[in-house]
């Protein structure tokens, strides 16, 4: 069945849908004639932004709530037949400052949200964004899903959780549950006010605003997964009976340094400088080195792989911030 035919007329539900990835999954399902609703607390140390949504408007239904918020979830998750599950705190280190709100939001809400389909819709079934970063430092590179689970902040050890949550009620209580772990997720809509969802997004700011941005380090590698490629894994592991209670890596077509990253960012703008500098202590503490994944477990079983170049991937993104930069500041 094509994916155009699955997802018609289905209800969706979406949290954390007026952020980066949840905002570009809603455009899709909505050119797939879905009914969607946006579920976003619209806190602003977080992702959400209404202009994410502009344009879907009128094809959507916009809930503004707090996934912390178990008696809204408990209305939300109602009659709807598949849950995205995006909402989340992403800053590395805001989960180290305020350990307790991370633990809110990407542990025990993720509970309150099953615990919600458990009692009140059963049959949902659930994709959730999880993250590379519950592998902490690798051991062996590309990282596979087999490779030890070692958190190196408090956001990786409540994301890890809230995905155990998901797998638990998949196997306990048959709540159809998939989870994926996104690597560096890039594209349109992502925030660049500031380095709290990626460091990317804060670069992209300030070479467009003719300033120069610094690389920490620059020897590290990465891989990088453009947001459109990372929505159709989500779309195709919600269409796929197969990937209930199983875990699956994204990743990107290539690994680069994070000097060469920079490098080539400048390339694609045409214009801008960049400064190399040592590691900031604090942050190097819970840095994790090199990372990429293996992803070849999600190809293998759905055949997924990424589409979007890397350097394509940068182009898409500096051109629309470049047209938008004033909706993001």
């Amino acid at each position: 069945m094509k994916k155009e035919n699955f997802f018609e007329n289905k209800k969706i539900l979406i949290t954390g849908g007026a952020g980066f990835i949840g905002s570009n999954l809603a455009h899709i399902l909505t050119s797939l004639n879905a009914h969607v609703t946006i579920v976003d607390s619209l806190i602003p140390e977080y992702g959400g932004n209404l202009f994410n949504i502009k344009g879907i408007e009128k094809q959507t239904a916009l809930n503004i709530s707090d996934v912390r918020d178990a008696y809204s979830m408990r209305y939300l998750v109602q009659g709807h037949e598949l849950l995205f599950n995006l909402a989340g705190q992403t800053s590395h280190m805001d989960s180290m400052q305020d350990p307790f709100t991370d633990l809110e939001i990407n542990s025990r809400s993720q509970l309150s949200i099953l615990e919600a389909c458990r009692k009140y819709n059963p049959d949902i079934k659930i994709i959730f964004a999880s993250t590379r970063q519950i592998y902490g430092t690798p051991q062996y590179l590309p990282v596979d899903e087999k490779h030890p689970l070692q958190p190196v902040d408090v956001n990786g050890i409540n994301k890890l959780s809230g995905e155990w949550y998901h797998l638990l009620y998949n196997n306990v209580y048959g709540i159809r549950s998939c989870v994926l772990r996104l690597t560096n997720t890039i594209g349109p809509r992502m925030r660049i006010k500031d380095a709290r969802q990626t460091f990317l997004g804060i670069w992209i700011r300030l070479l467009l605003e003719n300033k120069a941005f610094e690389v920490w380090g620059g020897e590290q590698l990465r891989d990088f997964t453009y947001v459109d490629d990372c929505v159709e894994a989500m779309l195709m592991a919600a269409a796929d009976e197969n990937v209930n209670g199983r875990v699956f890596n994204l990743g990107g077509d290539c690994a680069i340094s994070l000097k060469n990253l920079a490098q080539m960012l400048v390339d694609v703008n045409g214009s801008g400088q960049f400064i190399c500098r040592e590691f900031p202590q604090d942050r190097k503490k819970i840095d994790i080195g090199d990372y990429y994944s293996d992803y070849s477990l999600i190809r293998k079983t759905l055949g997924w792989k990424p589409r979007i170049p890397l350097k394509e991937s940068l182009k898409r993104t500096i051109d629309f911030y470049r047209e938008n930069l004033e909706h993001y500041l």
